[in-house]
């Protein structure tokens, strides 16, 4: 089990014992296993997660049951139901775990109580929320304007350790392309073209 180290999680900021002591209560460690639930829609979301080890994914159920994967977060990713958590809302997604992970979980309350009294934690987490925002922005519009090939290729230079783990069917819906598509494109790049 990883436990919950302010290093990792805040790199680059350095914090008096008092601070240190105070972030640290404030997240709770999850040992999950692949399959686990971590999120369904429907529900309250009150935490954010910090992906320590492993991997999760977020995704969307349409009502036709089809699935749209949002999001893979891996090692030092976050990851919510961002809409739902700042609202204080019901989640409109579903966050499962890939393969066996650790995570530290925070809620929004102890967010809160951090901004107040550990400055340089919102000054964190505006960095990475600006990060996330670019992040995002860039996925739309290469989801919009991209061929499904280098569609594919971003995925390998963005998570370049996980496609083995994951299912086709995830990393096909992650794209917005067919599986049948994606075992195409594969054997395109394997012969070189």
């Amino acid at each position: 089990m990883k436990h919950f180290s302010i290093e990792d999680v805040f790199k680059g900021f350095s914090f008096t014992p008092a601070e240190r002591a105070l972030v640290e209560d404030k997240f709770k460690t999850l040992n999950l296993k692949k399959g686990d639930a971590v999120l369904s829609a429907g529900q309250l979301v009150p935490y954010q997660y910090y992906v320590a080890e492993g991997c999760l994914r977020a995704y969307y159920i349409a009502d036709t049951g089809k699935e749209f994967t949002l999001q893979f977060a891996v090692q030092d990713w976050w990851i919510s139901d961002y809409t739902a958590f700042f609202a204080e809302g019901h989640s409109i997604l579903h966050i499962d775990c890939v393969y066996d992970a650790v995570v530290h979980q925070i809620s929004k309350a102890s967010m809160e109580q951090l901004y107040k009294e550990v400055p340089q934690i919102e000054s964190f987490y505006r960095i990475k929320m600006e990060r996330f925002f670019a992040s995002f922005q860039r996925r739309i519009l290469s989801d919009l304007a991209l061929p499904a090939k280098e569609k594919y290729a971003n995925f390998l230079k963005t998570y370049p350790n996980i496609e083995k783990h994951i299912k086709n069917y995830h990393l096909a819906s992650y794209l917005g392309i067919t599986t049948e598509s994606l075992s195409r494109i594969r054997k395109e790049l394997a012969r070189g073209k």
